[in-house]
């Protein structure tokens, strides 16, 4: 019995991808840190240590022929960017020149995929690494290699872990997007209380924050996916996950959708229990996704508990009640909680096939869409194509370039022999906007004094070599077990990591004082780079990333009308539209959240801002549903009608697109009062499934006119400021 309860512990830790990947550092930095001892190679430890924790920070998921591609750029950009700094470090305009320019074309490589911007940010790294070392390399080829060593030895064993475990990234990924499914379901249930005068706007908010995790589950997901796939299609292995994925895809459109507005049901059924089941239900499914998400984690088979079962039962059961009660006023809000009763009895349904997700898959369009350049003449025509101050890659890479290059002439004005920490903590620090910049500031601040008072009670405590290795260890360790989750942690951490390293060249104490001004003097480049030099105010774009959601959501919903005359498809195109709708959605949010972040000054029209996010959010629910409800419908006349809805929508949406692009007033199309009584005529008398689409229509043509009106309050308030 305690042999099984150790084992399960076991997995259960291995399982975590935080802990799986913390292993890997403690595997390499023992293999470095234990030969090092044995050896007596006191001065080769640190640059070692240095070139596992710019490996560990390159790595990025793949397969394993896209692993051992990945290493050997690596490797090459590693090369590189340490024999330039030792050969022009003794000369100091050349070495700026080749600072500035290697900076910005290292940053501009970001424009390839996430992977390459990895090896670039981990290759300037390495690079500050290097000029932290100069002073101890006895020759040209001394740290070089060993930071090669040292990253080729990590890369090794990266490689050895994905032979072993192949799959295991994909089943973590697959496991995240369950566990923030688990959040968002639980953030809608709160628009679920029977409450008089309900204020939907503050929990759409947090629902639209939500879905942004969701939406960020998802693409990591689908690119962890990918990295196993062959031209968008996976083997025979991850064909199951992918079947779960595509499953996954369908329970986010089904649980992203709204019915009918939430504050008239609460109106409505403020004396009933009938939205405390819908509540509870939802809890419940929320529980059920945290368990497939622990199920996936751990590689073990899934069993739907009777929970959410039972809350479903009871829901039916009540609703079924209110229909007896025959009340007038509840026969419209019955229709919609009906719709939503079958949308969730189909979240049910697809929760418990996760383990057997061949049953819930329909169609045989299983093809991901892959927007990754696959040759070098595409990933060119990607760089090129950032080439321009509109480009937030380019602004950034220049940013940092003249920020780093300023650094290291203060580093020679000053003479700073230790200076090189100004360096690196710009290249933490400067994020490509200003909020981001700032929470990574006062972490950083906050860690650096955390680990250096920490350290000098430490080296005196552990004076000899062997405990300082060991604390060593550890420390690298948890730096990268709490590298995304608690930065300022994890730099308090690094920090004692450096000064255990430094110690070991009999620099520990000297470098405390140096290596807390440095931090001070880094972060203040940092604050002034993003805040003077092609500044990214969130304000300034705000009103493209608007346009551009509501592009999204005019070509999602044309994708669904669409399939109302020919049959549900869940096609490759159909599945591009719904993504990019919910990635503007959650872009937004971000953009909207980084706004309020930034000084008062550069903010603009905060009110109007939240509630054209709340509008734009509901908007993606209402056509969530009509994307969740999709079925073939037969009459001619429902299919004039609805292209007649849909032709008005989609002239008001491509106007208000419009408007926001190009910030400025607009009158909006004239509204057809003829075309609103058919709907609502028609809502009452036809069937069910003609019902909730001229309903969802509606409720999307209801909330135009006050889109149009945030619009020009926009403009309006951005040409006043700038006047």
């Amino acid at each position: 019995m305690q042999t099984s309860r150790l084992k399960l512990a076991f997995r259960r830790y291995w399982a975590n991808d935080r802990i799986n990947y913390s292993i890997r550092v403690l595997i390499a930095l023992v293999g470095i840190a234990f030969p090092c001892w044995y050896l007596d190679a006191t001065t080769e430890v640190t640059p070692l240590v240095l070139g596992i924790i710019a490996a560990a920070l390159a790595e990025t998921d793949d397969n394993l022929t896209g692993r051992i591609k990945a290493l050997v750029m690596t490797l090459a950009c590693f090369l590189i960017a340490a024999f330039s700094i030792e050969i022009l470090f003794d000369y100091p305009i050349l070495f700026a020149v080749g600072l500035f320019s290697s900076t910005f074309g290292f940053i501009m490589l970001g424009a390839m995929g996430a992977r390459y911007a990895s090896i670039a940010f981990a290759s300037l790294l390495l690079a500050v690494y290097t000029m932290l070392g100069a002073d101890h390399s006895v020759n040209l080829w001394y740290q070089p290699m060993l930071l090669l060593a040292g990253a080729s030895w990590y890369g090794l064993l990266s490689l050895t872990w994905q032979v072993l475990w192949p799959n295991q990234p994909v089943q973590q990924s697959l496991a995240a997007v369950f566990t923030e499914f688990a959040h968002y379901l639980d953030s809608k249930s709160k628009l679920f209380e029977p409450v008089n005068n309900m204020v939907p706007q503050p929990l759409r908010l947090e629902a639209a924050g939500q879905n942004a995790r969701v939406v960020a589950a998802l693409n990591g997901a689908k690119a962890t996916l990918l990295n196993r796939a062959r031209r968008g299609r996976p083997n025979d292995t991850g064909d199951k996950f992918l079947k779960i994925y595509f499953l996954a895809q369908d329970i986010h459109e089904r649980a992203s959708s709204s019915h009918y507005r939430y504050q008239d049901l609460a109106a409505a059924f403020q004396r009933s229990d009938v939205l405390f089941r819908f509540q509870r239900l939802l809890t419940s499914q929320a529980k059920a996704c945290r368990e497939v998400s622990h199920a996936l984690a751990m590689g073990k088979p899934y069993r739907h508990g009777a929970d959410s079962v039972r809350a479903l039962d009871e829901l039916q059961e009540s609703l079924l009640y209110l229909k007896n009660q025959h009340n007038p006023k509840w026969r419209t809000y019955l229709i919609q909680l009906e719709y939503l009763f079958n949308n969730l009895a189909t979240v049910e349904r697809q929760l418990s096939n996760v383990s057997n997700p061949d049953v819930a898959q329909t169609g045989n369009d299983i093809e991901l869409a892959d927007n990754e350049a696959r040759n070098m003449k595409a990933r060119w025509q990607r760089i090129t194509s950032q080439f321009t101050p509109d480009s937030m890659l380019f602004r950034h890479a220049l940013r940092m370039a003249i920020a780093l290059t300023v650094g290291y002439g203060v580093i020679q004005a000053l003479e700073l022999e230790r200076g090189y920490w100004i360096l690196l903590t710009t290249l933490f620090v400067c994020q490509p906007n200003y909020s981001a910049t700032r929470q990574k500031l006062v972490q950083r601040v906050l860690g650096t004094l955390g680990g250096l008072l920490a350290g000098i009670p430490l080296l005196y405590l552990f004076p000899g070599q062997e405990g300082q290795l060991v604390l060593m260890v550890l420390a690298g360790v948890l730096f990268f077990a709490f590298r995304t989750v608690r930065y300022g942690l994890a730099t308090a951490f690094i920090t004692l990591l450096v000064l255990f390293c430094f110690n070991q060249l009999g620099e520990g104490y000297a470098v405390i004082l140096p290596r807390l001004g440095d931090t001070l003097l880094g972060c203040l480049l940092a604050v002034l780079a993003v805040s003077f030099i092609l500044p990214d105010w969130q304000a300034n774009r705000l009103h493209k990333v608007m346009a551009s959601a509501i592009t999204t959501n005019r070509d999602y919903l044309g994708q669904i009308i669409g399939q109302y005359r020919i049959g549900k498809k869940d096609s490759l195109n159909y599945r591009i539209a719904r993504r990019d709708a919910h990635n503007t959605d959650a872009q937004l949010s971000t953009a909207i959240s980084n706004m309020l972040a930034e000084p008062g000054r550069y903010r603009m029209a905060t009110d109007e801002s939240f509630r054209f996010l709340t509008l734009n959010h509901a908007m993606l629910s209402y056509i969530s549903a009509l994307g969740a409800h999709r079925t073939q419908l037969d009459d001619e006349q429902t299919h004039h009608l609805v292209a007649k809805a849909h032709r008005q929508i989609h002239a008001h949406l491509d106007c208000l697109a419009e408007q926001l692009d190009g910030n400025q007033c607009s009158q909006a199309p004239s509204s057809d009062t003829d075309l609103e009584q058919q709907l609502a005529q028609w809502r009452d008398e036809d069937c069910k499934s003609v019902r909730m689409v001229l309903q969802q229509l509606h409720l999307i043509q209801r909330m135009l006119p006050e889109l149009h009106s945030l619009a020009n309050k926009l403009a309006a308030r951005t040409s006043k400021q700038t006047a």
